[in-house]
């Protein structure tokens, strides 16, 4: 570790500590939200339907929104505000703002209007089953705007991050979640009362949840001193750049998309239900990911910009390290939690209603699968951020192409013994060989990385992980049994068991002397003095 590592630790901690709150809230909403599609639809059908339409839009969200965009306007807005005074900062703002809404207005209209095509190429076999289609048509055509307001919530939490507000622009997704939930099952139980199939009061659900989202950022965006203004300078040196470190991006994550379109094409020719279980599956894999993989990449960005706009690269990658070594803390031990516990964890999580105990056993067996990946997949969060503060997004680009071309060897490979389990397994897969791509590139790219500290933290954390996820496994069921079954039983039983999986697991870190947790041990232990 360099000198620096722990300041870095402290500082990423600090604002990843913030974001974690508001994001495990976030994430906590989104699983109620899905509980209540388990109750009211379960997997099949309907909730197929949805996926597919809600997708859609979501595809292109990680263009405009959260991915390409966000990325370069926090590269570009944090050399403004450092260097370009606060009238051409704020004039940047309100540029972005004009040109994104126009550009993804009009993205929306032809989503709309060409829905059919889209929905019919996505998932051609939804023709087979009577009615499946056009109800998937509809919710598109419903969620699409959906789009247009998400990328302007994302463009917010950009400039709130840079301004170092990190707790709001992450909680506003809960407004969105608490939207869909309560407008969603509104709509929903008031629908067949106009002969309208009930799963579309949810579609209507998540377009209002995404007004609140963005409304929840207003305030603090006026306090921060942003004021909405037409502007609309194509020739703006700011804009400019943000487009150039953008459409390598696009291209990019492009294919990313491109793999999810793979996955859901390929999911949808499975049994009915597959895309629901995989759905599912994902949403509670992206708990731990919500967590703390993408609370660190968000926090992390905006100090790399800092080091990458004065050239301290030695400081840049004792950031990177710290906020890797951080993420191997969490994300190892979630995966073996996962693992080693999934089926009383869907079990308890969806098995009410309409969802069954196969609907339990399919649902975990993807979540095992997608929980492989899940290091990958918040180291990639981490480490494409990088490339962007360094102005180079053709990297990021080719080992997108590569996630997808090995996405489709795994899956062809997979898909015929595994099934729905084959999406899950492909998708993880892929993103490690991304993930070594990356690193070896960028290794490359800043004169060598700090490999040792990680290999030994990922050793350390993987022994103390495994350890703990065998000590659950065989404490759940002795626990279980022992409060008399039953929910009560599952509720009490898992939480003690990941409680003290948990406290066994802190243990293990601390005799094994890992410097990023005793560091995180001091700081909580300064906090409570004071």
């Amino acid at each position: 570790m360099t000198p620096s590592t722990p300041n870095h630790t402290g500082k990423i901690a600090r604002a990843a500590g913030a974001v974690s709150i508001a994001v495990f809230a976030s994430r906590i909403l989104g699983l109620v939200r899905e509980q209540v599609f388990a109750a009211l639809f379960g997997a099949g059908f309907a909730f197929d339907a949805f996926v597919v339409a809600y997708r859609i839009p979501n595809l292109l969200r990680d263009l405009f929104a959260e991915g390409a965009l966000s990325s370069a306007f926090v590269t570009v807005f944090t050399e403004y505000r450092h260097l370009k005074g606060e009238e051409r900062t704020w004039r940047l703002a309100n540029n972005v703002l004009v040109c994104l809404s126009v550009l993804v207005g009009g993205v929306v209209l032809a989503g709309m209007f060409f829905s059919p095509e889209i929905v019919g190429l996505m998932a051609r076999d939804f023709v087979l089953v009577p009615g499946k289609l056009g109800l998937t048509t509809l919710m598109t055509r419903i969620m699409f705007p959906f789009l247009l307001i998400i990328s302007v919530a994302a463009l917010a939490m950009g400039i709130l991050n840079t301004e170092g507000k990190f707790f709001i622009p992450s909680l506003a997704s809960c407004f969105f979640n608490l939207g869909a939930i309560v407008f969603g099952v509104g709509l929903t139980l008031a629908a067949p009362f106009f002969g309208i199939r009930p799963i579309v009061g949810m579609a209507w659900g998540v377009l209002i949840g995404g007004a609140l989202q963005l409304l929840s950022q207003v305030p603090l965006l006026f306090k921060v001193g942003f004021r909405p203004a037409w502007a609309l300078d194509f020739q703006d040196e700011g804009l400019r750049r943000i487009f150039k470190l953008m459409l390598p991006a696009v291209v990019g994550l492009s294919a990313t998309q491109f793999n999810i379109f793979i996955n859901t094409f390929y999911a949808a020719s499975c049994p009915e239900g597959s895309l629901s279980w995989l759905s599912y599956a994902y949403r509670l894999f992206h708990l731990p990911m919500g967590l703390f993989g993408v609370a660190l990449s968000i926090a992390t960005l905006p100090l790399v910009s800092r080091h990458a706009a004065v050239h301290d690269v030695g400081a840049m990658k004792a950031a990177l390290n710290s906020s890797l070594s951080l993420s191997l803390l969490v994300t190892v031990p979630a995966t073996c939690g996962l693992i080693f516990l999934s089926e009383p964890i869907i079990g308890l999580i969806y098995q009410h209603g309409r969802f069954t105990g196969l609907d339990t056993h399919q649902t975990a067996a993807a979540l095992c699968w997608y929980a492989l990946g899940l290091s990958a997949f918040a180291g990639v969060k981490i480490v494409v951020p990088v490339f962007y503060a360094l102005n180079n997004t053709r990297i990021p680009v080719l080992g997108s192409f590569l996630t997808v071309a090995a996405n489709l060897v795994f899956i062809n490979l997979t898909l015929g013994p595994l099934q729905h389990r084959a999406i899950a397994l492909s998708t993880s897969l892929s993103t490690m060989v991304d993930l070594l791509f990356l690193w070896i590139m960028l290794a490359r790219l800043v004169g060598g990385l700090q490999v040792r500290p990680l290999l030994a933290t990922l050793a350390k954390v993987g022994a103390a992980s495994l350890v703990m996820g065998l000590a659950a496994a065989w404490l759940y069921p002795v626990i279980f049994s022992s409060l008399g079954g039953g929910l009560v039983g599952q509720l009490l039983g898992l939480g003690a068991t990941i409680s003290l999986g948990i406290g066994f697991y802190a243990l293990l870190l601390f005799f094994l002397g890992i410097p990023e947790f005793r560091e995180l041990v001091g700081q909580l232990k300064g906090k409570w003095r004071r």
